[in-house]
């Protein structure tokens, strides 16, 4: 098992660097990948389509598909590996939804044996990381079972590291956050989080515990909530009982496996950072009135303008 502890706020180099006045990310990979999921207009999963029926288009310019893996093909299916994730709120805020989101988090955990890895991030001032293979499940749940809900909440620190840490990995990255939606100790802003999520292709479904919330705060939290989750193709769900959450879960399990990975190099080779708008169509014909559910773009890799050489002495 590979476990650190990582202080909140402190996220390493392989996803971006932030400088001063924006946010600049770098990276090295070429090719665009986004996990698209597609639901029809009564919200059923449409999982029957084929390369021909997307297409891609950058900033308005279409682009060559040139990976596609249909849904349903995951790890032991396929060569796309999936991993996930589950990042766990345990800070005093969360004492009395501890146990409804531990039974939540371990029931949702155990229903994907077909997952190559888990990477859990639990967090209340600091955020803590681990790390298990399939066969340390046991161990997962014994870590998520033992803690107890103590100090604040750095929820936009935790979902920076995590994000850090999924930059590394290949394949499908899908994280399950466990948190009521609130924040009082983190050193990123929730508009820098947000440009982290937009960066990252990990898609972050969201189960908020709003019940035992001020009832005040409860739209800003559901909003922020949604908001986080909707920036990658993700969706938030506010469940109350385990009864509503198995229906919750039917629904994020069947998301996971009819979700398509589409693939491109994109006919823009400027290396400039920028933020760049992708919209993903479906064409097949007769197929009208679908959802797309995916994340909304990417930022372009980034490399710094080499300095010319001065040159020294006559004719210089």
């Amino acid at each position: 098992m590979k476990a650190f502890l990582l202080a909140a706020g402190v996220l390493g180099s392989g996803l971006l660097v932030a400088g001063q006045g924006g946010q600049t990310f770098r990276t090295g990979v070429d090719l665009v990948s986004f996990g698209v999921a597609v639901v029809d207009k009564k919200g059923n999963l449409v999982t029957d389509l084929v390369e021909s029926d997307f297409e891609v288009y950058e900033e308005g310019k279409k682009q060559a598909l040139s990976h596609f893996v249909p849904c349903g093909a995951m790890d032991g299916g396929s060569a796309v590996p999936l991993h996930l994730g589950a990042l766990f709120d345990m800070s005093g805020s969360m004492d009395a939804d501890l146990g409804f989101a531990r039974s939540a988090a371990i029931k949702f955990l155990n229903m994907l044996h077909e997952a190559r890895d888990f990477t859990l991030v639990d967090f209340d001032t600091e955020v803590r990381v681990a790390r298990f293979s399939q066969a340390e499940f046991p161990r997962l749940v014994e870590r998520i079972r033992t803690r107890k809900a103590d100090g604040y909440t750095a929820l936009w620190d935790a979902l920076g590291v995590y994000l850090d840490g999924a930059s590394g990995q290949d394949g499908r990255k899908i994280l399950v956050l466990y948190t009521d939606g609130g924040d009082n100790a983190s050193h990123i802003r929730f508009n820098e989080l947000l440009d982290l999520l937009k960066a990252s292709d990990a898609t972050v479904h969201a189960i908020g515990f709003l019940e035992h919330q001020p009832q005040g705060a409860r739209m800003e939290l559901r909003q922020r909530l949604e908001q986080i989750a909707e920036q990658t193709g993700g969706q938030a769900f506010f469940p109350t009982t385990m009864k509503a959450l198995d229906g919750v879960y039917e629904k994020v399990a069947a998301e996971i496996d009819s979700q398509y990975t589409l693939g491109y190099v994109s006919a823009n080779i400027r290396m400039d950072g920028t933020w760049r708008r992708v919209e993903i169509r479906i064409v097949r014909p007769g197929l009208k009135d679908v959802k797309v559910r995916t994340r909304a773009g990417y930022f372009a890799p980034y490399r710094e303008t080499e300095a010319p050489v001065r040159k020294h002495g006559p004719g210089a």
